[in-house]
C-alpha cells in the first residue's frame, strides 16, 4: 500500500476519521479523545495539520498537528499513525512533510514514551530542558 501526504485544513477533517487514528495509532491513551468538542477545536486551531491517506482508498493513515511561526521554530504537538501501518515510512513521511512546510524553522515535540527510541532514528537530539504547566 503507497499512501499520499498533504496539508490539510483541520477544520474541515472529518472528526470521527481523525478520531479513529488517533485510538488506532495509541495516542488516544493521551489526549482528550472522549471530549469531542475539546478534540475538534485541537484540530481546527492547529496552524499546521497534514495527513497521510491510502493512496488506494483514500484511508486515513495518519497525522500530524503543529504550530508553527513558520521561521524559527514549529512545535509538533500530536504525531499519529495506525499501529497496522507504523514502521512503513508513514511518520518518517510526515515529519519530513512538516519541514517541507517551514524548512529554516526546527521542529521540537515531545515524545510519547513508547516513542522515545524512534526520534533519534530519524535525526532528533534529546533536550534537557523541556517543561511543561499543565492547566
Amino acid at each position: 500500500m503507497s499512501f499520499k501526504i498533504d496539508r490539510a485544513d483541520g477544520a474541515t477533517l472529518d472528526l470521527d476519521e481523525v478520531l479513529a487514528v488517533y485510538h488506532a495509532s495509541g495516542l488516544g491513551e493521551r489526549r482528550p479523545v472522549a471530549d469531542r468538542e475539546r478534540f475538534a477545536a485541537m484540530i481546527r486551531n492547529a496552524g499546521l495539520v497534514l495527513t497521510a491517506r491510502d493512496e488506494d482508498d483514500g484511508r486515513l493513515l495518519g497525522i500530524v498537528r503543529a504550530v508553527s511561526d513558520f521561521a524559527y521554530v514549529t512545535y509538533v504537538s500530536d504525531i499519529a499513525v495506525v499501529r497496522e501501518r507504523q514502521r512503513s515510512g508513514i511518520g518518517r513521511a510526515l515529519i519530513d512533510a512538516t519541514r517541507d512546510q517551514a524548512p529554516s524553522a526546527k521542529l521540537v515535540l515531545l515524545s510519547a514514551p513508547a516513542a522515545t527510541g524512534y526520534y533519534p532514528h530519524i535525526g532528533f537530539t534529546p533536550h534537557t530542558s523541556a517543561w511543561v504547566l499543565n492547566p
